[in-house]
Order: structure tokens, then sequence, then C-alpha cells
């Protein structure tokens, strides 16, 4: 269980990012941060990533406070920063020093076969389109067997028909071992593809505006009317008007897996 409590994030300059962060993820759970810019969704990430440091708060696992980077959390970035100088499956294997030879390939080989990249195992990352590219960070951060996989915007790059492969590609992952994902994007209907749950934040300082509960069964569809329903609604939370924080279910038909 990944849990958030009491985050607060000011800067040395008195910027205050984050304000009072609680937010608890179940294991398996897929859940989106959505919110406009400065609402300090990649410095929550950052702070669950254990790259930077709340001023009050904790965030933890299964109990364990972090302090710093952890065996059991994994991170995409929007880019894919894959070493130039490396072929793919060195990419692949970078972190993983501390495993024996045949682990590593083992490893290796089981995350490409997922990725669907076999058979670019000795290519140069300038060999790659962008979508393989990013395909091959995601076998990265997937290769240390993480408990909880962290995205920052890691579609956002791509075009348009590249970006909805990989987010059908990035279920079909999930439902093979389950990972908790903790999303931050800016795409609306990413979000809904994607999520159990997504969380709007607020910006000045940021803080959790809506929860919203994404009751639909998988796989969804973008084109149906319900979806674009959800989609409008979605769009309407993100207005900044003031509000009392509350929950909202979207959906009615069973449970999102």
């Amino acid at each position: 269980m990944l849990h958030i409590k009491n985050v607060h994030k000011q800067f040395d300059n008195g910027f205050l990012a984050l304000e009072g962060i609680n937010l608890s993820i179940r294991p398996g759970e897929i859940v989106s941060l959505v919110g406009t810019s400065g609402c300090g969704k990649s410095t929550l990430l950052r702070i669950v990533a254990g790259l930077d440091f709340p001023t009050l708060g904790e965030v933890s696992i299964d109990g364990e406070p972090i302090t710093g980077p952890h065996p059991k959390v994994g991170l995409i970035f929007q880019e894919a920063r894959l070493m130039p100088w490396l072929r793919v499956a060195e990419n692949i294997q970078f972190g993983l020093s501390h495993l024996s030879r045949l682990d590593r390939q083992e490893r290796t080989e089981a995350v490409l076969r997922k990725v669907h990249l076999s058979n670019f195992a000795e290519a140069l990352p300038r060999q790659l389109s962008g979508g393989m590219a990013q395909r091959v960070a995601i076998a990265r951060a997937l290769v240390t067997q993480p408990d909880i996989l962290l995205l920052d915007e890691p579609f956002s790059a791509l075009d348009a028909f590249t970006r909805t492969q990989l987010q059908d590609h990035l279920l079909e992952i999930w439902e093979g071992d389950y990972p908790t994902l903790l999303l931050v994007t800016h795409d609306v209907e990413e979000a809904l593809v994607l999520s159990d749950r997504i969380i709007v934040l607020r910006p000045h300082p940021g803080r959790i505006h809506r929860e919203l509960r994404i009751d639909l069964p998988r796989p969804r569809r973008r084109s149906s009317l319900e979806f674009q329903r959800l989609k409008e609604q979605l769009i309407g939370e993100l207005d900044l008007s003031p509000a009392v924080p509350d929950l909202v279910k979207l959906g009615g038909v069973g449970s999102g897996g």
C-alpha cells in the first residue's frame, strides 16, 4: 500500500508547491494525477519516487517511509532518456549490475517480450522510433520488478496514434502482474482510459480538489457515448472555480479492475 500523508512542499525561494496532500493507493490500482500547470503533479511524483523530499509529511510503502529511491518503485519519464551509446538490452540491464549475468539476461529477455521488442535487443536508440524508445523505457522500469510504477507524462511527446497504442499496451502489461500505477498526465482521455481513480489537483498551492472514481469496465471504448460524457464531465471538474473537495463517481457499470 502506498500512503501519502499530509505532504507539503515549499521550495527554498518560499514557493509553496504542495499543501496537505493525503492519498492512499491500493496494490494493483491505477491512479492518475491531473490538473493545470503549476499544481504540483510532477513535484508530488518526484517525492513519491524519493527524488525529492517533502517539507512536511511523509510518503510510505507498506509502512516503510520513503527516504530516497526505493527498489519497489520504478519511474518512467516523458522522454525515454536512453543512453545512446548502449544497445537496447544494455540500456535495460544498466541498473542490474548486482545480479548474475544469467539473471540479467533472463530478466531482459522477459521484459523485451512484454513490450514486443525481442527482435531489437541489439539495436541502438537512434535506430528506434519514438514509440519504440518509450517501450524500451517501460522495459527498463519493469526489469527491476517494481511493485509501484510511476509515470510522468510518459506518452505526451508522441503522436496521437502512437500514444493511443502505448496506452493500450501499458494496460496489457499491467494485466500481467498488476503493479500499482501512479500516472501524471495532462491528457483527460488518457486518464479516463487508464485509471481506476483520477485525482484532480488545483494550484497555488497544489492541493487535491476532487477525487474521481472511474466505474467503467475495461477495455474502455474511447468513441462510446458514455466515455465521451465522462470526458466532458472531467473537463468540467478541471475548472478551478472555488469548490469544497469531495468524492465523485463517474460511470455506473461494473468495476474498472
